[in-house]
């Protein structure tokens, strides 16, 4: 099988204060550097999750499925696009992260104007336009004190 992304998010059962967050990134950079998965993680003060998973597809798969969707940490696990890709978007990162605002959330997610003047009905953003946003985000976003040193 081949490259494969999925992007999903969902909303933590009580706010991650600094030690949870940085446990879990720790765990997360462990997990995908054996696995040879590479992402981004998007945290709001709020306890809402987005994030990026780009690897094989079957390894990417058991990872959202059988261990996020089930990490009791959090609910409403939602996919919000998922598919084939030729390239890694972030890899250079087992697991980088950023804080976001809801605001940052519902600008990354919101949806987008109709290309046709006369079709009334926004579309969401296609998964190639929500990279490009997250990766602007990422790359603009102040850095945390516990952001991974992207791989040279």
């Amino acid at each position: 099988m081949g490259l494969y992304q999925l992007i999903y998010q969902s909303q933590a059962l009580v706010p991650f204060e600094q030690p949870e967050l940085l446990a879990l990134l720790h765990q997360a950079r462990d997990f995908n550097r054996v696995h040879h998965i590479t992402g981004v993680l998007l945290y709001t003060p709020d306890g809402r999750f987005m994030q990026v998973l780009e690897g094989e597809q079957s390894v990417v798969r058991d990872l959202y499925f059988n261990r996020i969707v089930a990490d009791p940490r959090h609910y409403n696990c939602r996919v919000i696009a998922d598919g084939p890709c030729l390239q890694r978007s972030f890899a250079d990162w087992t697991m980088g992260f950023r804080i976001a605002t809801a605001v940052d959330l519902r600008n990354l997610l919101c949806n987008v104007p109709p290309d046709v003047p006369g079709l009334l009905v926004p579309r969401p953003h296609t998964r190639p336009e929500l990279l490009e946003l997250l990766q602007e985000f990422v790359a603009n976003g102040e850095p945390e004190p516990w952001m991974e040193v992207p791989r040279s």
